[in-house]
C-alpha cells in the first residue's frame, strides 16, 4: 500500500495575507488527497480562535490585553500597506470580484476537507489561553516534539 502524501504547515503569523497561503495551501492539498497538519503558534493561533474580533480573552490582564490587540480571525492585518485595517477588507472584495476564495471561504474549505488544526501549549501558556479559547475542529494541543513526530516523512513549511 502507497504512504500517503503529507503537508505540515506551521502557522506562525498573523497577517492576512499570509494567512491566506496558510489556507490555500492547506485546504488545496487537502483536496488532493494530501493528510493536511497545521500547528498554530503565537500569532497564528489567531485564525483558529472562536471569537474572531477584538476580544479580552486569556487569563490575566497582559495576556487579555495582548489578546485584545491581537484579534482573531477578522480582525487580521495585511503584512504591508495595510491602512490602518482598510486593506484586508479591500483584498477581500478584490478577491471576490476576481472569483478568488476569501480568507473564511478557504478556512470553511480547509475544515471541510479535514485538514487538521493543532494548537501550539508553550505559545498558548504564554498568551494565557485554553483550549476553550478556539474553535472545536482543534484536534489538540501540542508541544514541538510531538508536532514535528507527526510531520515525519512529509513536508513542512513555516508561514
Amino acid at each position: 500500500m502507497a504512504e500517503k502524501n503529507k503537508l505540515s504547515i506551521i502557522s506562525m503569523s498573523g497577517d492576512f495575507d499570509k494567512v491566506i497561503a496558510v489556507f490555500t495551501l492547506a485546504s488545496g492539498a487537502a483536496a488532493v488527497g494530501y493528510e493536511v497538519n497545521i500547528f498554530f503558534t503565537f500569532w497564528g493561533l489567531n485564525s483558529i480562535k472562536k471569537k474572531t474580533g477584538r476580544s479580552f480573552i486569556g487569563t490575566g490582564f497582559l495576556a487579555r490585553f495582548f489578546n485584545f490587540l491581537l484579534g482573531g480571525r477578522r480582525a487580521l492585518p495585511l503584512s504591508r500597506l495595510n491602512f490602518g485595517g482598510l486593506s484586508p477588507v479591500l483584498m477581500t472584495g478584490m478577491m471576490k470580484g476576481k472569483n478568488v476564495a476569501t480568507l473564511e471561504e478557504l478556512f470553511d474549505a480547509s475544515k471541510a476537507l479535514g485538514v487538521n488544526f493543532y494548537a501550539c501549549e508553550m505559545a498558548m501558556h504564554v498568551l494565557g489561553l485554553t483550549k476553550d479559547d478556539f474553535i472545536p475542529e482543534v484536534r489538540g494541543v501540542l508541544g514541538v516534539a510531538s508536532f514535528l513526530e507527526m510531520s515525519k516523512g512529509g513536508q513542512t513549511l513555516f508561514i
